[in-house]
């Protein structure tokens, strides 16, 4: 039984006449009967709870940032009238910070035998699955004072996917794919390195293009055209170890590091390349193999939705045996992860020589913004320090880029917001150069 403040306002308006007129037992006991016979009447008179059947409908998934609808529909199945709370439980990241109570309650009469449908309005704040916990009724009767109340367990489940907010990036870079494959109305001839076809010689052309041998069967001059390397497999590799935990900003680096993945999957399928994604601490956390081009981009976020960083050091030597299995011939490996520097000497530095031997190789970073911020502060002795500190940082990133350079690795160092153009510029770059 749950009381109502209906019941406690009249509880207490009773006492004014009994502490004036008549301070007593028997006083307190002529205000108090009634009221409890007529809270016992009123609860007997609610509508039970346990006979009321649920379910459930609406969004099963949603990009961070955005709002699910997820819709309850109330069964009464007994001979009364339901006049009812309703709380939906969610976890609290189901919502915005303050928007919990408003969002989950709910109040809906339902005649009796009748159904009804009441909505629940869901904006998540991290990525991965969201539960619903229970849904708690509270039954009131006719007078107001008094309510049934219990709780049901519907299930459902509301997947969280990253939100992709690079996708803006993705035309600008299309359109410089097309100039590499010599399908825009400029002057470019394209400048892949994988024969196309031939085609008559045009003024202007590269005389370093002419196909002599096909110049001398036909009457006009032939020369090759080229287009980009397509057919090629891409190996994106997600760190999730302790150093993917860290936040830049108001963003953890993994996330960072995700809307990167999701940027460079769209543009390498339709660069007609093939992307597998491998996410990896100690154990493999996440792997998409062999999708299609049209089914890429789903299965991406599916897959990195529900991922947390582990706080645990990568295993270096565990992560570059799974890469050689997982890319059994040469590939572009793409690895996410810090350029801290005692993870990368300890860990990467000594798996890397295998690595480039067999395959290409790309280190995409997180770097920190408010480092640069810091070492050009100046004017007070507090400023002076955090200069030093942050220029002390910026070396040794430097210098751990230097490393990996040296063994023939391309290195991507950059902030959250410019992480994924860099990245989709460098795989540009490897590809007009033939190096995939």
């Amino acid at each position: 039984m749950a009381l109502t403040g209906r019941t406690a306002l009249l509880a207490a308006l009773g006492t004014l006449p009994v502490g004036i007129f008549a301070p007593s037992w028997a006083g307190i006991l002529a205000v108090n009967a009634p009221l409890s016979l007529a809270i016992l009447c009123d609860y007997a008179l609610a509508a039970p709870v346990r006979s009321l059947q649920f379910t459930r409908s609406g969004d099963t998934s949603v990009r961070l940032g955005e709002s699910a609808q997820v819709q309850l529909t109330v069964t009464n199945g007994s001979t009364r009238r339901l006049r009812a709370q309703f709380r939906d439980a969610w976890p609290p990241s189901s919502w915005p910070t303050g928007d919990e109570q408003a969002a989950s309650r709910h109040q809906l009469t339902v005649p009796a035998g009748e159904r009804r449908r009441l909505t629940t309005f869901l904006r998540p704040t991290r990525r991965g699955d969201r539960h619903a916990e229970r849904v708690t009724v509270r039954s009131l009767g006719p007078l107001g004072l008094a309510a049934r109340q219990g709780n049901h367990e519907v299930p459902w489940a509301l997947r969280v996917l990253p939100p992709f907010t690079s996708r803006k990036h993705l035309p600008s870079r299309l359109a410089r794919l097309r100039e590499l494959d010599g399908r825009t109305s400029v002057l470019i001839r394209g400048q892949g390195t994988e024969f196309d076809s031939l085609r008559d010689y045009v003024p202007g052309d590269d005389t370093r293009s002419i196909d002599w041998r096909a110049t001398a069967r036909q009457s006009a001059v032939a020369v090759r055209t080229w287009r980009p390397e397509r057919d090629r497999h891409i190996l994106i590799v997600l760190d999730t170890g302790r150093t993917s935990a860290g936040r830049v900003g108001d963003v953890p680096r993994l996330d960072a590091a995700m809307d990167a993945t999701l940027l460079l999957g769209a543009l390498a399928a339709r660069a007609g390349d093939r992307v597998d994604l491998l996410a990896y601490d100690r154990r493999i956390r996440a792997q998409v193999q062999g999708r299609a081009a049209g089914d890429l981009l789903p299965s991406l976020v599916n897959a990195m939705a529900p991922i947390e960083p582990e706080l645990v050091e990568t295993d270096a030597r565990g992560l570059g045996s799974a890469l050689l299995k997982s890319a059994p011939r040469r590939s572009l490996i793409v690895l996410l992860t810090s350029l801290d520097a005692t993870p990368v000497e300890e860990g990467l530095l000594p798996v890397l020589p295998q690595l480039t031997q067999r395959h290409t190789v790309l280190v995409a970073s997180v770097s920190d913004p408010y480092i640069e911020k810091m070492s050009a502060g100046r004017g007070t002795v507090e400023a002076v320090y955090e200069a030093a500190a942050g220029a002390q940082t910026q070396t040794q990133r430097r210098r751990t880029a230097e490393q990996l350079q040296r063994l023939g690795v391309t290195v991507v160092d950059a902030t959250p917001d410019k992480l994924a153009p860099a990245l989709a510029d460098a795989y540009l770059a490897l590809k007009a150069a033939g190096r995939l």
